[in-house]
């Protein structure tokens, strides 16, 4: 081996070296994120594009087209263009649905094994003359640059050394959508290298062998310009064809879809690079027409066109410039390849072929699995190469592998853009133009032998090349096939349910259905079966945490969320076909008798999520939507909708407040697990027909609640079945029936009171008469100390029933302010003896420290109410052989009266809502709420205020609760009795 072939293995070597240096400095962080995770990193990487097809076959193409080479960077940058409409959907798909490939995505979408496998095969026949591409231009770089025919060895070697740096950048994680940070950096640090390249082959042409554009221009307008003129044009049509060609192949090669779908590229970068990538390219197709005008003019005979930018100097440099441009395009062209087709081989033909069993290692057989196809795919190119690739030039393996790998392009346009588009269409299509495409392009390539005319192509020109009747042939065939056979075959239901995911701005109707597995934590021991337990347990654990769910899972409608989120991930792992088939297996659907409904949650959160894409009328109709849900939901009134099987559809804020249970954690089960007593409430009124339930006694939250229940079945032509139940909190009206009738049983009680005292007040006068005659009739003091006694105890008796006379007209409202002088001391005295009449709290000990002749203006009546109301909640908070001490006294022009109780105090929680109605911390059946209330307003009717203080100030316990009213003012004098 000669020094110069070493020194382009070196070269070669160290150059892969550096890049491999690169990688290992971005993965271990000593380049920050900020720079690795830039969105021009990405652009960059999306520069593989340009394969070494652009270092070499741009010249060759310009060479015998002239400007027609533009087409390979102009069709690229037209994909990128429409990024909006054509890649921003298919990137949606992928990330969605965990699709790595064109395999997958075509799987996924036609619900076939077999469109992925043929997809598949596709893509590799299509794929292995691109490879001897980038292996042919490698090897006869190293014969130009070395003057030696050590190339095809040495490629070998270069081949073996992108083997490994793929299998290390790529490959070193089982799951596809790892994220490569390492291996975008090195994809992106090649396109800067491949750009400098042919910049710089661009500059050494116009400045060292043309002496700048003037000098150009004179050679094109004097010896250059016989040379171009006898150079060919393609035909328009044919312009237009190519066009479309690499038009699929920027987005179709199973390299640049890897690099654009299943690198997580977000939706913001990838249209950035709709006018970053065609930027990039325009600059790599400056200098194409350089390099060649400035070799015609050096060698006008040259042997080989595609190495023109060997004869542009004698320099080595040069050479070594145009060789690392070459290796850069060419081995980073390579690892994608083999990286992307071999997810493919491992997902639709070798786990096809054996489906994974349950493995203790399921990751590290997948993984060593992909790594042996990633070196595989590399040296089949390289075998290409020695036995097919180096007998054909450029041209014709470029458009080989461009054309065939074109058959797809129907299929991925119907796959976005027609729902009625089937796996039976798709099929007879691709098989039709595959057929004709491995018939008059990719056989000859490898046979070597010219094929008979293909049917029809006497209506192509008759001087039109073979790639160009082949090119129209396939695609009208394929075209045809797949629009005839879809409109006469049937389309099943999953086919129509995955195509509603894929067409663009399409919601997916996701049906109603139950689960064999009853909890989430069932799923692991169903897919251990198919998976072996680690695995299983890894990809539950997974689907779990992305979902915020836990194993204790219950509800149908997160369970079917978690099997579908399971499903996507094992997509990643080992392709759709393979996934959909070990769920639909070992996770599989329970279809009772009950009517099949679509998941309305579901379709509102797939809604909620493409709110920001829809435009014009449809983003009316849901801001409608969104109104009439906002409606519902905001609803002063508890509501829930449940469909037909019973599961939760709704549960408003109103109900979630009312119940304490969140709308989150009860949308999506069923009505027989949610927490007691709502099963039993919601079946009562579901089974009881369309009367409602009136005022249902319930226990929540530790008190009695009385709620009324209305249902509405929904049902009609555009419904989807279900029923809608409105829950009325009928408590405090319940209450208040009650008070009132308790009220209307005490004004009983009264007139039955004012009877009595009527009766008894006569007998008593004549008694107390009798008493009052015999103290005058008599000396004798027996007799005269028992009439006192008498009369006495008469004035007691006459004094406790006007009390309760004067007590029962109290409630009566009077109008406009009390004008009355009242005395505070006289009222409590009152007061105290209506308390002991109902002799409970004997043992609580009353003291009456109020100020003697302290007037108030008011209403006898209605503040001794109010002193009665105050000092039963005095009495009652108090233990046995408390004390309460009411006092009063003045300051400025008012009146201060106070009740104070040494007792346990009023409740924080209480206090706010102190004066409310039916505020209340008594037991039920103690209390009403009502006696603070109404004392709060009699206050406020006589122009005062009540304070409260709980715990009074220099205590630890007990309750103050001080009422400031007006002292009674009469002709501008001082407050008097």
């Amino acid at each position: 081996m000669s020094v110069e072939v070493l020194g382009a293995l070196f070269l070669g070597l160290g150059y892969l070296a550096l890049l491999l240096g690169c990688a290992l400095a971005v993965e271990r962080g000593w380049i920050p994120l900020r720079i690795s995770r830039h969105p021009a990193v990405y652009t960059l990487a999306l520069g593989v594009y340009a394969s070494a097809w652009a270092i070499y076959g741009s010249v060759e193409l310009a060479a015998n087209v002239g400007f027609g080479y533009l087409a390979y960077y102009l069709g690229a940058a037209g994909a990128f263009l429409l990024a909006p409409v054509l890649l921003v959907p298919i990137q949606r798909i992928t990330r969605t649905y965990q699709l790595a490939s064109l395999a997958d995505l075509f799987a996924f979408r036609f619900r076939s094994r077999w469109a992925g496998t043929l997809v598949t095969l596709v893509s590799l026949l299509a794929v292995l003359p691109l490879l001897g591409i980038q292996v042919k231009t490698m090897s006869e770089a190293v014969n130009l640059f070395t003057q030696s025919q050590a190339g095809p060895v040495v490629a070998l070697a270069f081949c073996t050394a992108i083997a490994a740096l793929a299998v290390m950048l790529g490959a070193r994680h089982s799951h596809v959508h790892s994220r490569h940070n390492s291996l975008l950096s090195t994809i992106a640090i090649e396109s800067v290298v491949k750009l400098l390249a042919m910049l710089g082959l661009g500059a050494v042409a116009l400045w060292l062998v043309f002496s700048g554009p003037g000098d150009l221009q004179a050679w094109l307008e004097g010896p250059g310009y016989l040379a171009q003129a006898h150079t060919a044009r393609f035909d328009p049509a044919q312009w237009r064809t190519l066009l479309l060609l690499f038009f699929a192949a920027a987005f179709m090669m199973p390299h640049l879809f890897h690099i654009t779908f299943a690198e997580s590229l977000s939706p913001q970068t990838l249209l950035q690079a709709s006018w970053t990538l065609p930027l990039f390219l325009l600059l790599m197709a400056l200098p194409v027409p350089l390099i060649w005008w400035a070799a015609q003019s050096v060698n006008e005979t040259l042997p080989i066109t595609a190495y023109a930018a060997y004869a542009l100097s004698e320099h080595w440099w040069v050479g070594a410039l145009a060789f690392i441009g070459g290796l850069a395009a060419a081995s980073g062209t390579m690892m994608l390849i083999a990286l992307a087709l071999s997810g493919m081989v491992l997902n639709h033909i070798v786990l096809v072929a054996r489906p994974p069993e349950a493995r203790s290692d399921l990751y590290g057989w997948l993984l060593w699995l992909r790594r042996g196809l990633v070196i595989g795919v590399i040296l089949s190119g390289w075998l290409f190469y020695q036995w097919i690739g180096r007998h054909h030039p450029l041209t014709s393996l470029g458009l080989a592998a461009f054309i065939g790998m074109a058959q797809c392009l129907p299929g991925m346009l119907a796959l976005l853009y027609w729902p009625g588009a089937n796996r039976k269409g798709m099929v007879a299509g691709l098989i039709g133009g595959v057929g004709v495409w491995l018939w008059g392009l990719w056989l000859p390539l490898v046979a070597g032998y010219t094929p008979p005319t293909l049917p029809l192509t006497p209506l192509t020109p008759t001087d039109a090349p073979i790639w160009y009747s082949v090119t129209l042939l396939s695609q009208s065939l394929n075209i045809l096939l797949l629009i005839v056979v879809s409109l006469f075959t049937r389309t099943s239901e999953g086919e129509k349910s995955a195509a509603e995911a894929c067409s663009v701005d399409a919601v997916i109707r996701s049906k109603r259905l139950p689960l064999e597995a009853a909890t989430a934590s069932d799923f692991s021991a169903h897919l251990a079966q198919a998976l072996g337990d680690d695995a299983a347990h890894r990809e539950v654990d997974r689907a779990l945490k992305a979902l915020n769910l836990t194993h204790q899972e219950r509800r149908p409608y997160a369970l079917r969320r978690l099997r579908d989120r399971i499903q996507a991930n094992l997509s990643g792992l080992m392709g759709p076909s393979v996934a959909r088939d070990i769920v639909d297996r070992y996770l599989p659907y329970r279809h009772d008798d009950a009517p099949i409904t679509d998941d309305i949650h579901f379709v509102e959160s797939r809604l909620e999520a493409y709110r920001s894409r829809l435009t014009g009328l449809a983003r009316e109709l849901d801001g409608l939507r969104r109104h009439h849900r906002q409606t519902l939901a905001y609803l002063p009134v508890g509501l829930c909708v449940l469909g037909d099987d019973e599961e939760l559809v709704m549960w408003n804020q109103a109900l979630s407040q009312l119940s304490g249970i969140s709308g989150e954690s009860v949308i999506g089960s069923r009505r027989d697990s949610l927490p007691a007593p709502w099963p039993w409430l919601l079946g009562s009124v579901l089974n009881e027909g369309p009367s409602p339930l009136y005022k249902q006694a319930v226990r929540l939250h530790d008190k009695d609640y009385f709620l009324t229940l209305h249902k509405a079945d929904l049902s009609g032509n555009d419904s989807r079945g279900g029923s809608v139940i409105l829950v009325e909190d009928h408590t405090e009206m319940k209450w208040l029936e009650d008070e009132l009738v308790h009220a209307a049983r005490l004004a009983s009680i009264g007139q039955l009171a004012a009877g009595v005292a009527h009766e008894i007040g006569n007998p008593i006068t004549g008694i107390s008469s009798l008493a009052q005659n015999l103290l005058y009739d008599t000396q004798d003091p027996a007799l005269l100390e028992t009439a006192d006694h008498i009369q006495q105890l008469t004035e007691r008796v006459t004094k406790i029933v006007n009390s309760l006379v004067g007590f029962a007209h109290a409630g009566r409202d009077s109008p406009g302010m009390p004008r009355s002088p009242v005395v505070l001391r006289t009222i409590t005295d009152d007061a105290l003896h209506l308390i002991h009449l109902a002799r409970s709290g004997e043992d609580v000990i009353f003291t009456n420290a109020c100020a003697e002749e302290l007037v108030v203006q008011g209403d006898a009546q209605r503040l001794t109410q109010v002193m009665v109301n105050l000092m039963g909640n005095a009495r009652d908070a108090c233990s046995p052989e408390g004390s309460v001490h009411i006092t009063a006294d003045r300051q400025d022009d008012q009146a201060w009266w106070c009740i104070t109780d040494d007792g346990l105090g009023i409740d924080p929680k209480v206090r706010d809502h102190l004066f409310e109605p039916f505020t209340t911390t008594k037991a039920a059946g103690e209390g009403t709420g009502l006696g603070l209330s109404l004392a709060y307003q009699i206050i406020n009717e006589h122009h005062g205020r009540i304070e409260v203080a709980s715990p009074p100030p220099g205590t630890s316990r007990g309750t103050a609760i001080t009422l400031w009213l007006p002292l009674f003012q009469q002709d501008d004098q001082l407050p008097h009795v």
